[in-house]
């Protein structure tokens, strides 16, 4: 964090070399395994964790560059934005159309669909901690109020935001059901 302070045109120029190397590890992971949507999970990214202006100067281009590396080597980035991005929606719909999944932990879903939801297919945002205490009636609730607001006119991915650890069978079961029924 200090290196933002410090040496703020290195830490630029580092972020900036990695690119390179980034793009190549994942194109030959994505070929070693047959897969074209490599995972990039994006722990630091989330609102609170550093300012805006920061986020714009130091995160921000470089990832950028990444996910246009990464589209133009034929894949398809599933960025994973732990926490919540709300702050982050304008900037992160700076990316080629049609060519990304964002998937969200905690993101005002409805601001993902008016802004991010117009380049890339959104994903998630059922809350680990609704799956793991609350009850099927309030999961299904709470997934038509996701799909009504984040799957209007397609491009939404209904999944949890982080996982199913801890989660109760039967309120998985009802995610999973609840979809499949809505959807038609």
């Amino acid at each position: 964090m200090l290196d933002m302070f410090r040496y703020a045109d290195d830490l630029k120029e580092a972020c900036d070399r990695l690119v390179p190397s980034l793009v190549k590890c994942a194109v030959g992971a994505c070929n070693a395994s047959g897969h074209i949507m490599p995972f990039i999970p994006l722990h630091k990214g989330a609102d609170g964790f550093m300012s805006q202006e920061q986020f714009r100067i130091f995160y921000w281009p470089s990832l950028r560059k990444l996910i246009i590396g990464l589209v133009n080597e034929g894949l398809v980035p599933q960025l994973f934005a732990e926490g919540a991005y709300n702050d982050r929606l304008e900037a992160i719909s700076d990316i080629p159309e049609g060519k990304v999944v964002w998937w969200f932990d905690r993101t005002d879903m409805k601001k993902a669909k008016e802004t991010v939801g117009k380049v890339a297919c959104l994903a998630g945002n059922v809350p680990l901690d609704l799956l793991c205490a609350g009850t099927p009636d309030e999961v299904k609730a709470y997934c038509k109020e996701l799909m009504d607001v984040a799957g209007v006119d397609g491009g939404f991915i209904l999944s949890t935001g982080a996982g199913i650890q801890g989660s109760r069978k039967e309120n998985v079961k009802a995610m999973m059901t609840f979809c499949k029924a809505y959807r038609n």
